[in-house]
């Protein structure tokens, strides 16, 4: 009778919604306890980059989701070009300062072009002020300069809330001050400022629904535009 009783029992209910999230929230938790900057997400890859060939202009692209998706998700990412995407999504610019001698240093790149700070602001990991978020890129560019690496420092790009909501937690005034003391101190430090905030921007004074996907991430027609921007900083800092 038990046994009949124990093979009717209903199976055990699916995990709760709530239930799933937690796991992989405390699964993503973990993940960070134990590589806080991912610096396991390209060791592979860079074990792979051989040293630079003779006469090879070779750059580093350092960034978050927006370097990350150049060419993965959206865009072209400089075809034909020895250049090595090193973005990682969701990043601040605390995770990118501790991996910047293997992401970057190691690869022995002519030149890095950084593009960070959205995510700062955003308060990913933990609140940041602006003058954190400058003492990392500063940090950064020494580094960078250190080790014979001409820099280029990018723009915070801009953001609209026309597809969804990001200026709460990106706003454009808080943008617009970093990009203002990035142009300043890349003309004080022998680097070049790559502007791509300004021909983003529509008529409104936020970033133009047509070259977004969110409201914070380049499209396919936003690749296409800071594409030949990007290059044209490469080519300033090489010569």
């Amino acid at each position: 009778m038990s046994a009949a009783l124990w093979a009717q029992q209903p199976a055990a209910p699916a995990p709760e919604p709530d239930a799933v999230k937690l796991k992989a929230d405390l699964d993503r938790a973990n993940r960070q306890l134990q590589d806080w900057a991912n610096i396991n997400r390209y060791r592979a890859d860079n074990a792979k980059v051989a040293p630079p060939a003779a006469g090879e202009e070779r750059v580093v692209f350092m960034g978050d989701s927006i370097t990350d998706g150049w060419g993965r998700r959206y865009g072209k990412f400089f075809p034909g070009k020895p250049y090595i995407n090193r973005g990682i999504s969701g990043q601040t610019t605390p995770q990118m300062l501790i991996r910047f001698r293997p992401d970057v240093i190691a690869l022995k790149p002519k030149a890095v072009v950084i593009l960070a700070g959205t995510n700062d602001i955003a308060g990913n990991t933990g609140p940041m002020t602006l003058e954190m978020i400058e003492d990392n890129l500063s940090s950064m560019t020494e580094l960078a300069q250190a080790n014979g690496i001409k820099v280029v420092l990018s723009s915070v790009m801009p953001t609209c809330d026309y597809i969804r909501m990001q200026s709460d937690r990106r706003p454009n005034s808080k943008i617009i001050e970093l990009n203002q003391w990035m142009k300043d101190y890349a003309a004080r430090h022998n680097a070049i400022y790559l502007d791509y905030f300004t021909p983003m921007l529509d008529e409104q004074g936020a970033l133009k629904k047509e070259l977004t996907y969110d409201g914070l991430h380049p499209n396919d027609a936003g690749y296409e535009l800071i594409g030949p921007i990007a290059q044209r900083a490469v080519d300033q800092a090489l010569r």
